[in-house]
């Protein structure tokens, strides 16, 4: 049986994807206590049911850190696949959000600020968040991030996940990535005032960085980085690696190297590619 643990800070966005795993046919609880989880899991499956299992758990429900990673691992050796998404935002983020809804965090009422709140959760879960596919809200509004829940629940994968990840500078790094590349140093497109319309992804700017002696080795170099590297964090039983790549605004250098390092992974590992600012419209 096919079980997703949701789990990740509050007010970014945990109810939602939540709500993209039932719209895509899973059976979902909602903060479930997680010595729960072992009898949900054997009920569900003596009934037959070939509906997937959607779990949110939290800090709401006071969860042991311990015995989730417990449980997770039981479940794995009896033959049940577990992932587990990790959903979060920057603080800043989460205040405002906090203070726009008027809700209050569910540690709130322990004699801690919004702000000690939020902390305080984020140390909690940060053992589980090892563990965990991870998605940033911060810069995605409710739309792309039910694409992008369904997009990794759509990749079929065995072993390590690669995502590679474009972004802008300008918009801040992403808070979840492993390694971060930077392109600015390569030639520009967006200079050209032909190209500028375009991105990564079309021709025009593929062709363009393709003749460029600089984006081939900054490719190579990457390449073979990883390459090197990659195997390594397989052995030590990492689910997901997360590579950034980022040039100014998002739209160009970064989506062509991502691209290009897409073509040359995709035989050797299950791969996810996102492009946070050109791929905006939350379902290509």
């Amino acid at each position: 049986m096919k079980v997703v643990l949701i789990s990740g800070l509050s007010g970014s966005g945990k109810s939602i994807a939540l709500k993209q795993l039932e719209d895509l046919g899973y059976y979902c609880v909602d903060n479930l206590p997680i010595e729960m989880l072992p009898a949900l899991v054997q009920h569900h499956s003596a009934r037959k049911n070939e509906t997937h299992l959607g779990v949110s758990v939290d800090v709401r429900s006071g969860i042991d850190i311990d015995e989730t990673q417990a449980q997770i691992y039981r479940l794995r050796e009896a033959g049940h696949q577990v992932d587990v998404l990790f959903v979060e935002a920057e603080e800043s983020v989460l205040v405002r959000r906090f203070s726009e809804t008027r809700r209050s965090h569910p540690l709130s009422g322990h004699d801690m600020t919004l702000t000690e709140s939020l902390q305080k959760e984020r140390q909690w879960l940060s053992p589980l968040r090892d563990l965990a596919y991870c998605i940033d809200t911060s810069k995605t509004n409710a739309q792309q991030l039910r694409y992008t829940v369904q997009q990794w629940l759509n990749t079929e994968r065995q072993g390590l996940l690669v995502i590679l990840e474009s972004f802008g500078f300008k918009y801040g790094t992403p808070n979840n990535a492993d390694f971060i590349f930077d392109m600015r140093s390569l030639p520009n497109p967006y200079y050209d005032t032909e190209l500028r319309p375009y991105n990564g992804m079309d021709k025009p700017i593929q062709d363009y960085l393709d003749r460029q002696p600089l984006a081939q080795e900054m490719v190579d170099d990457i390449y073979g980085f990883i390459s090197r590297w990659l195997p390594r964090m397989q052995q030590e039983s990492r689910s997901y690696v997360t590579i950034a790549v980022g040039c100014t605004g998002g739209q160009h250098r970064s989506v062509y190297v991502v691209e290009r390092l897409a073509q040359r992974l995709k035989h050797t590992y299950e791969l996810l590619v996102r492009h946070r600012q050109a791929d905006n419209l939350a379902g290509r």
